[in-house]
């Protein structure tokens, strides 16, 4: 029986993949840097240090990394500050439906965790989560299974009675390499025959994942 769900953040929990991804494009056309849509879609759910070793593949050692997402990293800061951080058509709902169920809500991100916590805070929804784990936390970036098996160790569960909730694909390899069940929500990423042979179910989105995930924990939402 599922007793807890964890969930990735970054294009799951709110709308920052596609803003990330935004910043970087724009900064990409502004500094007339090749082939950017298709390097940033292979750092889809991975942490930094994965992220600037695909960058440094893709463009050489000399490619100004840190300047790059010192630059990035302003205008994403700066479109949080103006407007919050956006967060995903039914999220709060799932997540309120979640917790009246009585499973427990952990977040395992790639992103570091102060940033993850200062998001979850500023979105409100810091309550639901017993566990934050953050990609800065954990040895091997996602596709290895280790943020994931970290999170239900936190939790306290098994990851055998565990769902985790992601977009990306390594994301949902994390979480099968871990026992866990995958959900995949899209987000930028395709869902491919893998994906699909990988995960336990494929939501059209996140309303349609939360009655999934209750119905696996053999709950039903609150009217």
């Amino acid at each position: 029986m599922i007793t807890a769900v964890v969930f990735d953040m970054d294009g799951v929990l709110f709308d920052t993949e596609r803003l990330c991804q935004t910043c970087w494009l724009k900064l990409a056309e502004e500094d007339d840097i090749p082939h950017m849509p298709e390097v940033y879609a292979l750092c889809i759910g991975v942490n930094a240090q994965t992220t600037e070793r695909i960058v440094y593949e893709n463009y050489g050692k000399d490619f100004p990394y840190e300047e790059y997402c010192r630059r990035t990293s302003a205008m994403y800061n700066q479109y949080i500050e103006e407007n919050g951080v956006p967060v995903k058509n039914g999220v709060r709902e799932t997540l309120a439906a979640l917790s009246a169920a009585g499973l427990k809500i952990a977040v395992a991100s790639s992103t570091r965790r102060e940033k993850v916590l200062c998001h979850l805070e500023n979105a409100g929804i810091a309550q639901y989560f017993e566990a934050v784990i953050g990609g800065d936390t954990v040895t091997h970036s996602k596709p290895h299974p280790e943020i994931f098996l970290t999170a239900c160790e936190a939790l306290g569960v098994e990851p055998e009675k565990a769902i985790a909730v992601e977009d990306s694909h390594n994301g949902i390899r994390a979480a099968h390499a871990a026992g866990m069940a995958p959900v995949m929500v899209p987000d930028l990423l395709p869902v491919t025959e893998e994906m699909r042979k990988l995960s336990a179910y494929v939501a059209e989105d996140m309303n349609d994942a939360c009655a999934w995930m209750l119905a696996a924990a053999g709950k039903e939402r609150d009217k």
